[in-house]
């Protein structure tokens, strides 16, 4: 079972709701909203025929035996949520939260988005059913990430360039904020990752959580025990999330989330739980990039969606009773990581997911050929394939 956060919303010392006093009723009708339907059989049904019929799950656990050929050490499994329609993990949990704000008669959705895959996920869900949908996104990503801007203009959503800050997710994420503040009422967020406060990083890690059961029936099936370790990049955390939390209690199956560690951990980098400090950030209390006076820190990575300067207080909770482990991945080995995982899978990753996979070659040296890895592939490798070919580029120009 996952883990639960307590009546305060809080894992530890981590969550909880700093927000606005103008947001708290708001949050309290999110919450109810999700604890009466999550556990309502005819929610869940519908929630589950869309997953099935409209997203194409379950995804496959694939072995991915030329990877594990390559590496020399133990089996490694990839979840393939790159197959899901729009081509993530995203899409998981906008058509869940979309199917919660239609029962809560909202009639406007807004969202954040970095990479652009929540903004697809989240405008492919609102066109499914008919929602207004403005999405905010980093005027820099914006411009390294064009295809997925059209896609979600395509899809018939508005989509917001925010120049504040760094131009990126965090700003992103402030300016949906500042928007559901003004229309609460009317207008539904939905966060894209397990972030936020409380209840938002709950919700969207029992959406995502159908890939970590799914996976632990698929490895049973297969292999007739348990996986040795789970292995997911971590941005704000909703894929690790969504392999994770379903394992939670299996104390024997370790977990590592790979960060970001951009240019390097002394240098520009977005590894909160390796190199960060516990704050206040975007509503909750949890490891995050700071000055000394509390100050944002710029986050850095080659990666879009995992240029976030915090993380989510369930995966801080975890970091800090030691249940999942945390290392950092610098830009130019999550390159070595999409070059490794298509010539020998015939898999191009994101450049999220190759951050996971560039970690592998390390943990093989760990197990043996009995040993057992899935990876979370979480996304698709077409949304950064100019930001790839550039970075090659420059790499053989060097």
């Amino acid at each position: 079972m996952p883990l639960r956060a307590d009546a305060r919303g809080r894992f530890g010392e981590f969550g909880g709701q700093y927000v606005p006093e103008v947001l708290i009723p708001a949050l309290q009708e999110l919450e109810a909203a999700h604890r009466r339907y999550w556990n309502d059989p005819e929610f869940q049904a519908e929630y589950e025929f869309y997953l099935r019929e409209y997203v194409g799950r379950p995804s496959l656990l694939y072995f991915a035996q030329r990877l594990t050929e390559a590496l020399g050490g133990p089996k490694i499994y990839l979840k393939r949520e790159d197959l899901n329609h729009t081509g993530a993990h995203k899409i998981n949990n906008a058509i869940g939260q979309i199917l919660l704000a239609r029962r809560m008669g909202k009639k406007r959705i807004i969202a954040e988005t970095g990479a652009g895959q929540h903004g697809v996920a989240t405008a492919t869900a609102c066109a499914l059913f008919g929602m207004e949908c403005e999405i905010y996104m980093g005027a820099e990503d914006v411009e390294r990430q064009a295809l997925n801007v059209f896609r979600m203009r395509l899809l018939g959503a508005k989509v917001t360039p925010v120049t504040s800050g760094t131009r990126t997710l965090k700003d992103a994420t402030n300016e949906a904020f500042r928007d559901w503040v003004t229309n609460v009422r009317t207008t539904y967020y939905l966060i894209g990752s397990a972030v936020g406060a409380h209840p938002f990083p709950t919700i969207v890690r029992d959406l995502q959580s159908v890939i970590g059961r799914e996976a632990r029936r698929q490895i049973l099936e297969r292999e007739g025990r348990l996986p040795d370790c789970l292995v997911a990049c971590v941005g704000g955390g909703s894929n690790a999330l969504g392999l994770f939390a379903p394992f939670y209690e299996d104390r024997q199956v370790r977990m590592i989330g790979v960060e970001a560690a951009g240019e390097g951990i002394e240098r520009r980098h977005a590894a909160s739980l390796t190199a960060g400090t516990v704050g206040v950030f975007h509503g909750a209390r949890t490891f995050l990039l700071q000055e000394q006076d509390g100050q944002i820190r710029p986050a850095h990575s080659i990666s879009a969606g995992l240029d976030y300067p915090g993380v989510g207080p369930e995966l801080a909770y975890y970091r800090r009773t030691g249940r999942a482990e945390f290392v950092a991945v610098t830009d130019a080995e999550a390159l070595e990581g999409v070059q490794l995982l298509a010539r020998t899978e015939g898999i191009i990753p994101a450049l999220e997911t190759a951050h996971a996979i560039a970690y592998l070659p390390k943990l093989a040296q760990e197990y043996g050929p009995e040993g057992i890895v899935i990876v979370n592939l979480s996304g698709r490798g077409d949304k950064d394939a100019s930001i790839v070919a550039r970075a090659l580029e420059e790499k053989l120009g060097s």
